[in-house]
């Protein structure tokens, strides 16, 4: 990291012992973000923002708060350390609250390794334009495509920066290059809408603006027609585009914040069945060019591939400091950190083992049943897994699509539902999440 973010930690850090601060830590992020919208050929919106932001949190005995500025200036940042220490003095005492020990801080890291930022020079604004124009033209040119309600391109770069006072300093860069198309078909009360989005760490590997338009607008024509489904248990093949809810609903319930409130549905799995035997879910915040991939956590913690199911038994929760506290356990390196408050435990990169059946002999397999391809709204219990959610897809009578089905619910019970599924083969490896297709039994369709 360069040496002016040294620098400029050193010196808000700094300012917070000044201020009074037993302890501080110091989050910089510096980025450039720039985003075209089209529509109807022609430029719809543009923007590009640049700045940086500094996030310091202050702790004065059991008692932290958080301020942040946008403002570089000696005088902004004297001040910015003085508020916050004023605000720690009037805060509810927090036990668990604290930095990390010199002991549990990563000592080594090799962020060129991770490869989160592209080199080469980004694509400019008009490339940008050029391209979300590119994606628009190959969705109208989809027959049966009415319309594209847009597209977009866009760049993003940052540079991120943490220190604190028990000695941790350390940062990285990383880009995103993405394109996104939307398109509409029928008229009137018939039409549907579908998308197509894709995003790369490095632009050289993000499919053509010509796919991803033409893929959104088979997937608009594949919607029209739409019925609703028939009301009744019947197996949900949920596809791989929306599978990863699934599996995000679990992880959810597996966060340290959940279990430390008791709001969890998997409060009392710990060394349980959770998933069938065979599967495994492993986080790995070291793949190459992901968006989840990291070289430390947010409390200048180790980061390294973890077993959060093996074999389908529960191994462990996901802990930051704080969570791991309270539980007396050790952190799992998954604290995450935002400019405006204290860390929390996030989940990242996750890799859920995939089957030996592809999308298609899942289909066959289900004989009657839903392929839910998009989602709407949730009503999901945190405590009990109850679940039920607004789905459109596809209906397979005899492992054969029938046709696009919409305007109904599917619903059932997370723990049942989980311990039923069978993974398919056709996960995306460049995405932050591998969850291949899965299909779960016996869930309940609210339909026609």
């Amino acid at each position: 990291m360069a040496n002016d973010f040294n620098d400029l930690s050193a010196k808000v850090l700094a300012a917070a012992k000044s201020a009074g601060a037993d302890a501080a830590d110091v989050l910089l992020v510096d980025g450039t973000t720039v985003s075209i919208e089209v529509r109807a050929g022609a430029l719809e919106h543009a923007e590009r923002s640049e700045g940086v932001d500094i996030g310091l949190r202050v702790f004065k005995g059991k008692k932290q708060a958080s301020v942040s500025v946008s403002d570089l200036s000696d005088h902004t940042i004297e001040q910015m350390a003085l508020r916050a220490v004023a605000m720690a003095d009037v805060a509810p005492d927090d036990p668990y609250c604290g930095l990390a020990d010199p002991d549990q801080l990563v000592r080594s890291w090799d962020v060129e390794a991770l490869e989160l930022y592209d080199p080469s020079d980004p694509m400019s604004a008009d490339e940008l334009q050029e391209a979300a124009l590119a994606a628009e033209a190959a969705a109208l040119a989809v027959n049966g495509v009415s319309q594209a309600q847009g597209a977009s391109a866009g760049y993003s770069s940052s540079r991120v920066h943490m220190a604190a006072t028990n000695g941790f300093s350390g940062g990285y860069r990383r880009t995103s290059t993405s394109t996104s198309c939307v398109a509409i078909s029928g008229t009137g009360l018939n039409m549907e809408r579908d998308w197509c989005g894709e995003s790369r760490s490095h632009a050289d590997e993000l499919p053509s603006p010509e796919s991803i338009g033409q893929l959104a607008g088979e997937r608009a024509v594949a919607r029209g027609g739409a019925t609703r489904p028939p009301t009744g248990a019947y197996p949900v093949l949920f596809d791989e585009r929306i599978s990863s809810t699934l599996i995000g609903h679990m992880a959810a319930a597996i966060n340290g914040s959940s279990i430390v409130r008791g709001s969890s549905w998997l409060s009392d799995a710990l060394g349980k069945q959770v998933l069938p035997r065979g599967m495994t879910l492993i986080e790995d915040p070291t793949r190459k060019r992901v968006a989840g991939s990291r070289p430390f956590d947010g409390e200048g913690l180790p980061v390294a591939p973890r077993e959060i199911i093996l074999d389908g038994v529960l191994q462990g929760w996901t802990l930051d400091l704080s969570t791991a506290r309270q539980l007396g356990m050790q952190s799992t390196g998954n604290a995450a950190r935002g400019i405006g408050g204290p860390p929390s435990p996030t989940t990242g990169n996750l890799a859920l083992t995939m089957g030996e059946y592809s999308h298609a002999e899942l289909v066959a397999q289900m004989g009657t049943g839903l392929i839910v391809t998009s989602m709407i709204g949730s009503t999901i219990s945190p405590t009990t897994g109850d679940y039920s959610r607004g789905a459109a897809g596809l209906w397979v009578e005899n492992g054969e699509i029938i046709g696009p089905v919409n305007e109904c619910t599917i619903a059932g019970n997370l723990r049942d539902m989980l311990k039923t599924l069978v993974a398919g083969n056709d996960a995306r490896m460049h995405l932050s999440r591998n969850i291949p297709s899965l299909l779960v039994e016996g869930l309940t369709i609210a339909g026609a």
